[in-house]
């Protein structure tokens, strides 16, 4: 293991500490130091965003507090949920009269801590509430959806919720988008080399040379099966035929999404993104728009994601809103 770091107990404070700085004309930290918030004007009335949960995504979850998206972050340990206390500091924090809904994956820790946050939001008269994501085909059958995790399709829930909230949607509907898009985004991943976790240096999972794993999670949780290590244009195949045989598109367009976990280059992402775009084609599905980059990582893992998501015209909409986050803009 190699990182730059100091001491490996203090790498999430260290970060936060540095990415507020390196932003601070768009965030800053409340007094608990998990609690980060936008520092941009919003309009009356709105509804706050809310998103949360482990260290060593990034960009998300930070990257994404900004104009179009998050109001406020909680943010936790490596791979782990933020507590009750940080997500209620930023609760009350954003809430602007109008609630605030709470984004994020389908994690048994998030659940509980995020739920028990609610809870104590509640008691103080600020009305939460939530929509959790859980777009990864590869953590359960179809049927078991209810089980299974979110992985980079959070990305595009927190772009579509975000934007409703910005344009003045009421709390229900905004979580009404959330819960669409969630339902509309299929995600599948694969895992070339772990990363490591600073306190341990352990690596997450274990692969030989020329392995791989399909539908590996975020965090190292097994996938689906290992297998020899394919071309880019097979491993596309696999996991598109997984996604689309899930999602039943018709005249709908789609946004895309192939996603790096962290140490995958560009030329890998864009090779991919290549043979999704020449399946959709074949298929006669038109990308409305494409996102290839780091977007929501596992440290340094090697590997990607694909997510796809079905759009109708008012999504097409969401997806088109400006954004201003210092890891992401769209004009």
């Amino acid at each position: 293991m190699k990182k730059l770091i100091n001491n490996p107990d203090n790498v999430v404070e260290e970060m936060i500490e540095g990415y507020v700085k390196a932003h601070a004309s768009s965030v800053k930290m409340l007094e608990n130091k998990r609690s980060i918030v936008s520092t941009k004007p919003t309009i009356e009335n709105k509804v706050g965003i809310l998103i949360g949960g482990g260290s060593g995504h990034e960009p998300a979850f930070l990257g994404y507090i900004g104009e179009g998206m998050a109001d406020g972050v909680a943010v936790g340990n490596i791979f782990a949920s933020p507590p009750p206390s940080p997500i209620l500091e930023t609760t009350k924090a954003i809430d602007k009269g109008a609630g605030v809904v709470y984004l994020y994956g389908n994690y048994a820790g998030d659940v509980m801590n995020f739920g028990m946050a609610a809870d104590l939001a509640d008691m103080e008269g600020i009305t939460v509430k939530s929509a959790l994501t859980s777009d990864d085909v590869a953590s359960a059958p179809l049927d078991e959806k209810e089980k299974r995790r979110g992985i980079a399709g959070e990305f595009f829930v927190f772009k579509t919720a975000g934007a409703a909230a910005d344009k003045g949607y009421d709390i229900d509907g905004v979580v009404r988008i959330a819960e669409l898009t969630n339902d509309n985004t299929r995600s599948m991943g694969v895992g070339l080399s772990p990363c490591y976790l600073p306190q341990t240096g352990e690596p997450s999972f274990e692969l030989e040379d020329d392995e791989m794993e399909l539908g590996l999670g975020h965090h190292g949780e097994p996938g689906i099966k290992k297998v020899p290590l394919g071309t880019a244009d097979e491993v596309a195949d696999e996991l598109m035929t997984r996604i689309m045989d899930e999602l039943a598109i018709e005249d709908e367009e789609v946004a895309v999404l192939v996603n790096g976990l962290g140490s995958t280059p560009q030329m890998d992402l864009y090779i991919l993104f290549r043979r999704v775009e020449q399946i959709l084609s074949e298929k006669g599905i038109k990308i409305y728009r494409s996102y290839v980059g780091d977007y929501i990582t596992s440290l340094e893992m090697g590997g990607a994601s694909i997510t796809i998501t079905k759009l109708n015209d008012e999504l097409k909409e969401l997806i088109d809103h400006p954004v201003d986050c210092p890891a992401f803009t769209q004009k």
